[in-house]
């Protein structure tokens, strides 16, 4: 593996420290590490503010807004970001992530939602899923709130991103959304593009690269993956559940599923799957543009320091500007 700048080698330690040899969670001591931002409502270049989606059952978001010229009204894409972390850590507050939301708002040119979803051990499947579509269709009836996205916002431009377990909810909401626009009156909100950066794939088997990659990146490892899946999943599936395994030819995907970049990095151990799952996609006749990093580990996204980073919000925007809606839709 490439060597990493000490500042992402201290990071990707401390992550490791936080879990055991087993791949369980020392709880009490990722808290400790698991800082959190507060919202910028008045910062100059990207404002922040949280919001409501369901106070029953605790569903909230965080909003990134960039500025722009005073008097230009045109309207911006809209990406719904779910975080990663197994589906049992972080939040829209956490550094790694409000850093980073901050980083698709500015280098995108997009409003960011990015979502607070119920984490396991205390909400398995499908409660995050069920998350996910809950904060579209507050979108789709409310939009963004004005005070918190000063500019005008598309909801013909929608876009689903997310990173690991953030990016395995992608591909399940865009199913779930899809189904539901076929099934329901017209709704405001239409996915235009799903953005999945190194997705958090699996199944019962062991391919080539979880054996190779095992020990290549301190942020996954086999043990952690197993421990979050059978955190997530229901009492007794194996990793051979749909919500896991979403490649082969008896996946369903559906018929309005949006066009979807799919990020690849050459050190994660998880990539076989995505080479799977772009070439089930393929075979299901979506389009899909696949983005391969040859030197990156699992998370490199969240590391601005590393020239990949910066590389991948250079290229989400290019995936943005080719699949957002030439119409306007003004809310």
């Amino acid at each position: 593996m490439p060597s990493l700048p000490w500042t992402v080698s201290i990071q990707t330690a401390a992550y490791a420290i936080a879990h055991r040899l087993d791949g369980s969670i020392r709880r009490s001591l990722f808290s400790i590490g698991d800082l959190k931002k507060a919202p910028r409502p008045n910062a100059s270049e990207v404002r922040s503010a949280d919001i409501t989606i369901d106070a029953s059952r605790g569903i909230s978001a965080r909003v990134f807004s960039p500025s722009t010229a005073a008097g230009d009204t045109t309207p911006l894409p809209v990406v719904v970001f779910f975080h990663g972390g197994g589906f049992a850590l972080f939040s829209a507050a956490s550094r790694p992530y409000d850093t980073l939301c901050r980083r698709l708002c500015r280098g995108v040119g997009a409003v960011v939602v990015s979502v607070n979803y119920r984490l396991v051990p205390e909400h398995r499947f499908p409660a995050a899923y069920e998350d996910g579509v809950a904060a579209l269709q507050y979108l789709d009836g409310i939009a963004v709130p004005a005070d918190l996205a000063p500019v005008p916002v598309d909801l013909s431009s929608c876009f689903l991103a997310g990173d690991s377990s953030g990016g395995n909810m992608v591909h399940h909401v865009a199913q779930r959304w899809a189904a539901m626009s076929a099934a329901s009156p017209p709704l405001r909100l239409r996915l235009a593009g799903a953005i999945m950066i190194q997705p958090f794939f699996g199944g019962e088997e062991r391919t080539a690269a979880e054996m190779i990659f095992d020990k290549a990146c301190r942020i996954l490892t086999i043990a952690r993956a197993d421990h979050y899946w059978r955190e997530f999943l229901p009492e007794g599936a194996t990793r051979d559940h749909p919500a896991a395994r979403v490649c082969g030819d008896g996946v369903e995907i559906a018929e309005a599923f949006p066009p979807a970049m799919v990020v690849v990095g050459g050190f994660d151990l998880l990539k076989d799957w995505h080479t799977r799952y772009v070439e089930t996609l393929r075979r299901k006749g979506k389009v899909v543009s696949v983005v391969e990093y040859p030197d990156a580990f699992h998370g490199f996204y969240a590391f601005p320091e590393l020239a990949d980073s910066r590389k991948f919000v250079e290229d989400m925007r290019l995936f943005v500007d080719e699949h957002r809606s030439k119409r306007s839709l003004l809310v």
